[in-house]
């Protein structure tokens, strides 16, 4: 019992480490872009939604997502796997997105050749997605300085935001370990 309780503390201590560690993560990326996560058009992005996340929520980052993020990417390849039928389930946009915010979690860069078998579609589909992200200014492409035939991939400041606000929106049924209600709730 008493081993089980420190697991419980140890996770929940964990959980508030990660946190920490995304926010520190979301305001270097903040400051290596030069702009705010959360832009004015980003906040258009918001308003016009059907399900607006308050700004302040998508503003804060959590753990969770990147989690949700991961989960829901290795979800559509292990649909492909079940059913055998490769076309019957894409959505190459949703999984270069999907794709991209865990590479920014992770701090990582992502090559276009990259980008482009994460979505899991014939690499002129994806090149075209990739364009159409590209020009609703949700993802940026930049040449690799020192290989000038690798460009890389990244979410634009727009599309990070929009990211956090999905994240945001969906996991707020999500019951966190670390949150203090819970945990008294759970002890009454």
């Amino acid at each position: 019992m008493e081993m089980t309780d420190q697991l419980m503390r140890n996770r929940a201590k964990a959980i508030r480490l990660i946190g920490i560690a995304n926010e520190l993560l979301a305001m270097a990326r903040e400051l290596e872009i030069g702009q705010p996560l959360i832009s004015e058009s980003a906040g258009a992005l918001s308003a016009g939604s059907h399900a607006a996340v308050p700004r302040e929520a998508a503003r804060q980052d959590h753990p969770i997502w990147v989690e949700l993020a991961r989960q829901a990417y290795d979800d559509r390849r292990r649909r492909t796997k079940i059913f055998g039928i490769e076309a019957l389930f894409g959505e190459p946009a949703w999984d270069i997105l999907l794709d991209l915010f865990i590479a920014a979690k992770e701090r990582r860069r992502v090559s276009v050749t990259s980008a482009c078998i994460g979505s899991a579609v014939p690499s002129t589909t994806a090149l075209r997605w990739i364009t159409i992200l590209e020009k609703h200014g949700l993802l940026v492409r930049e040449a690799d300085p020192g290989d000038a035939r690798r460009v890389y991939v990244k979410l634009s400041a727009r599309g990070y935001a929009a990211m956090l606000e999905y994240f945001a929106s969906s996991s707020r049924s999500v019951v966190l370990l670390d949150d203090p209600g819970h945990s008294s709730a759970a002890a009454r």
